[in-house]
């Protein structure tokens, strides 16, 4: 039986596992009819089992139009041939319909979830561990806004003029920073290795749809160019995924670890309140990403890495950070389980608060389904789906914020950290 290609989850789990799905849906708080989507496979096979069955009595017939007929013979012949041809053709419609029913059912159908995964919504993440000394000030913290106005490091009004909204120029050290973060978040990830891209800003649909990054409508995040099948990229998790889509891939091959330096385009659709304020909250902004490709039994291993390499970084840059275990409910519709690195903002608020600038998901295979990436064991003739994972190394903008605020002097200076001067060249910004 042929499945609908974009199905994110097996169609054959759905009555296999169909209380598990029921069960992970209710976790993520997720309305959908499953039983509906159980229905709907169904009537696939037996539309195609219809299918197949037209499909030998036509073969059949065209077997016996060979032998010598009578005229009579031959226009009773012609007149089912005829009448098998419509329905063959009426039958396919059908199946074709059905397994556009089967398609938008299952892709409204989220990923599994992790057993350990806290059950809840946003503000029911469970807290991992901390790391790192919430700084305590001798004079007033500023916010990052204020910090950049008075060392002239970016221009939202200007943005504002030259694009609209939630967009900026970045100048001065701030470009310097924005490169310095980008080369000493590769160094860290080449020796970890990963195998850096520059990657390319724009995708085709179908892999940013492959990649779970819909839905479309009102409160999509995607910017998509009209006239063409291409999306602007939310983040490299797609242009990279989209690297092995189709591609049958060998165990020695596993795991392949990805870096992806791109910018990041988002319409960040329904944001509002003090997130949104300054460099937080933008619709443009330059990212290193990690992917990888693992064996299924490999992923939860190196879904730990990830968050292990993502701590090491913000521990260079010596900002205090906490690491949760995100909520069934606050996940995406491809993770399975996602862990968030919040660093401390002191700006945010009249005494400071942790705010997200890392996240680290695993996909296991829902990702790879529709990419339709797989592997070969070793001595195996079948293939198997590889599981897919992704990760913040560096979100500049976010990161940005948390270096001015954390690290801001009574002068009105910036500390560099001293991971970061030797890519920054200096070790202070300001004071002016």
């Amino acid at each position: 039986m042929c499945f609908p290609p974009s199905a994110m989850l097996d169609p054959r789990a759905l009555a296999e596992r169909r209380d598990e799905i029921v069960e992970a849906c209710r976790r993520r708080g997720a309305r959908v009819d499953v039983d509906a989507a159980v229905a709907a496979y169904e009537q696939v096979a037996q539309d195609q089992t219809a299918l197949n069955e037209l499909n030998r009595q036509r073969n059949e017939h065209q077997e016996s139009g060979k032998r010598k007929l009578s005229p009579d013979e031959r226009a009773v012949h012609v007149a089912e041939g005829r009448r098998l041809k419509d329905a063959v053709a009426a039958r396919e419609a059908r199946l074709a319909e059905a397994r556009e029913a089967l398609d938008a059912r299952l892709a409204a159908i989220p990923n599994f979830v992790h057993p350990d995964a806290p059950v809840g919504g946003e503000a029911d993440a469970r807290e991992l561990r901390r790391a790192g000394e919430v700084p305590r000030f001798d004079f007033a913290p500023r916010d990052h806004l204020e910090i950049g106005t008075r060392l002239a490091l970016f221009d939202f009004e200007a943005g504002a003029r030259v694009t609209g909204q939630k967009f900026y120029y970045l100048k001065n050290e701030a470009v310097l920073l924005e490169l310095a973060l980008q080369h000493m978040a590769l160094d860290l990830l080449i020796a970890e290795g990963f195998t850096p891209f520059a990657t390319p800003d724009l995708a085709r649909r179908s892999v940013v749809d492959a990649m779970a990054f819909s839905p479309r409508g009102p409160e999509t995040q995607i910017y998509s160019v009209e006239g063409t099948d291409l999306d602007l990229i939310g983040t490299a998790e797609i242009t990279l995924g989209g690297l092995y889509q189709d591609t049958v891939l060998e165990e020695d091959d596993l795991p392949i670890r990805l870096a992806g330096v791109s910018h990041c385009y988002r319409t960040e659709a329904g944001s509002a309140g003090r997130e949104s304020k300054g460099l937080y909250r933008v619709h443009q902004f330059t990212k290193v990403e990690m992917f990888a490709f693992t064996r299924p039994e490999d992923s939860e291993a190196m879904h730990a890495e990830l968050v292990r390499i993502e701590e090491q970084i913000w521990q260079k840059l010596e900002i205090p950070y906490r690491v949760l275990d995100i909520a069934t409910g606050d996940l995406g519709a491809p993770a399975y389980r996602k862990y968030d690195l919040e660093a401390w903002l002191p700006g945010r608020g009249e005494k400071g608060d942790w705010g997200e600038v890392t996240s680290a998901s695993n996909c296991t295979d829902f990702q790879a389904r529709r990419l339709k990436a797989r592997f070969r064991r070793k001595a195996a003739k079948k293939t198997e789906l590889v599981h897919t994972l992704n990760g913040t190394a560096v979100a500049i903008s976010r990161a940005l914020i948390a270096l001015l605020e954390n690290h801001q002097q009574a002068d009105g200076s910036v500390r560099i950290p001293a991971a970061l001067r030797p890519y920054a060249g200096r070790d202070v910004i300001g004071p002016r």
